[in-house]
């Protein structure tokens, strides 16, 4: 359905395209749902390998109806000796991190989609219906709501008193954590196509750094939301709308006083912080899932769904993991030694750091994963789109 209602859409902006060109668009629209430029090949069979860890299910528990099997960005988060999770329906739970237990839990009643971002003592989110709520963190209790401009595809973020809300409309609003007050927004047009989702803004000190639909990643003060700063990551090209589609819907990443980021169709570039300049970009990797890191690499999945280790320094690939190809990953996980992802079968899968190798795998759901496993110390917390999460971790020998 949503193939069909793009292709409706595209179809009236084309207009009187030559038919050879529409063709080759139709296509391209047709790949891009699939996940990427060459997503015709059927998702990889899983293998049975000798496995080297053990991986122990701690617990698991049931959220409500998840992300309703849509495509939203409810991804588990950690604070206050808590995990917050929420589904779809508008369902908001704070549950024990060791036992998964429900400390409390309250009803919302809106079409959530992005969230809980967290803040000093509240618990913020997004619905589709462009509403944005604040719950105090210990009780539940709903703090304020306010509005945003569209529906909010990407997790809020909290710095300084300050919420910072991304709508797919391409607007970015900022609001008071205490009482939801408008404070500053900025606009910036979306393109006529876009992958769905938005990257998160990313705030270091007193600036918020975010990725947009048309490849460009800009710096705003925090404090007003006065332009600092834009550079292009992604360049368009192509001659159809669909060949110059480009977006950055990657949660940017600060390492050290470099940004890194990874785009579709547009490669993975390091940027510097203070005023934007690019210091290095590998064009070969197209992707719309998310970056980890560790001390000196960057890990991500791609649009084909292989899983990259990237060198901090120079953009270097230093492996690449594809026995994995096409299973729909969600961004990597790191910590220790391994590499976590979940896939579109609700297998959740251990990557060796060194060389990608697989380590070990355990299904937690026969729904998709596409949260990104979430580490805090030795566990790895699992989110699936039907609601299912559950507490992992590698069993002591």
């Amino acid at each position: 359905m949503r193939l069909i209602t793009l292709l409706c859409i595209f179809f009236t902006l084309t207009g009187c395209a030559a038919m050879e060109t529409l063709s080759e668009s139709v296509d391209g629209i047709s790949n891009y749902f699939k996940g990427g430029e060459d997503n015709s090949d059927p998702p990889m069979a899983l293998v049975e390998y000798p496995p080297e860890v053990k991986i122990k299910e701690v617990w698991k528990e049931s959220v409500g109806v998840g992300a309703d099997e849509q495509t939203l960005k409810l991804i588990p988060a950690s604070g206050f000796g808590k995990l917050f999770v929420a589904d779809r329906e508008g369902l908001v739970q704070a549950r024990d991190p060791d036992t998964g237990r429900v400390i409390w839990e309250v009803k919302t009643e809106l079409k959530l989609s992005a969230g809980p971002g967290l803040g000093a003592g509240t618990v913020i989110l997004g619905s589709s219906d462009a509403d944005v709520i604040a719950l105090n963190a210990d009780t539940g209790a709903q703090l304020w709501k306010a509005k945003a401009s569209s529906e909010v595809l990407s997790v809020p973020v909290v710095a300084n008193d300050i919420v910072i809300v991304r709508s797919t409309d391409g607007e970015m609003v900022a609001l008071s954590e205490k009482s939801g007050g408008k404070r500053w927004n900025y606009e910036h047009n979306a393109p006529a196509l876009s992958v769905r989702g938005v990257g998160a803004p990313l705030v270091i000190t007193d600036r918020v750094i975010e990725g947009f639909d048309n490849g460009k990643l800009i710096a705003l003060r925090l404090i007003d939301g006065k332009y600092a700063w834009e550079t292009t990551v992604a360049i368009p090209k192509g001659r159809s709308e669909v060949e110059r589609l480009v977006d950055l819907d990657v949660d940017p990443i600060d390492v050290a006083g470099v940004i890194y980021i990874a785009s579709y169709r547009g490669g993975v570039a390091a940027i510097s912080e203070s005023d934007g300049d690019i210091m290095w970009r590998n064009e070969t990797i197209s992707s719309y899932t998310g970056l980890s890191h560790d001390f000196r690499h960057l890990y991500l999945s791609d649009a084909t769904d292989d899983v990259w280790q990237i060198e901090q320094r120079t953009g270097a690939s230093l492996w690449k993991q594809k026995e994995l190809h096409q299973r729909k990953l969600t961004a990597p996980a790191v910590y220790e030694n391994y590499v976590v992802v979940g896939d579109f079968e609700g297998y959740v899968h251990w990557l060796s750091v060194n060389d990608g190798r697989q380590l070990g795998r355990v299904k937690v759901s026969d729904s998709a994963i596409d949260s990104k496993p979430l580490v805090i110390n030795d566990t790895v917390y699992i989110y699936a789109k039907d609601g299912t999460l559950a507490a992992l971790k590698i069993a002591a020998n």
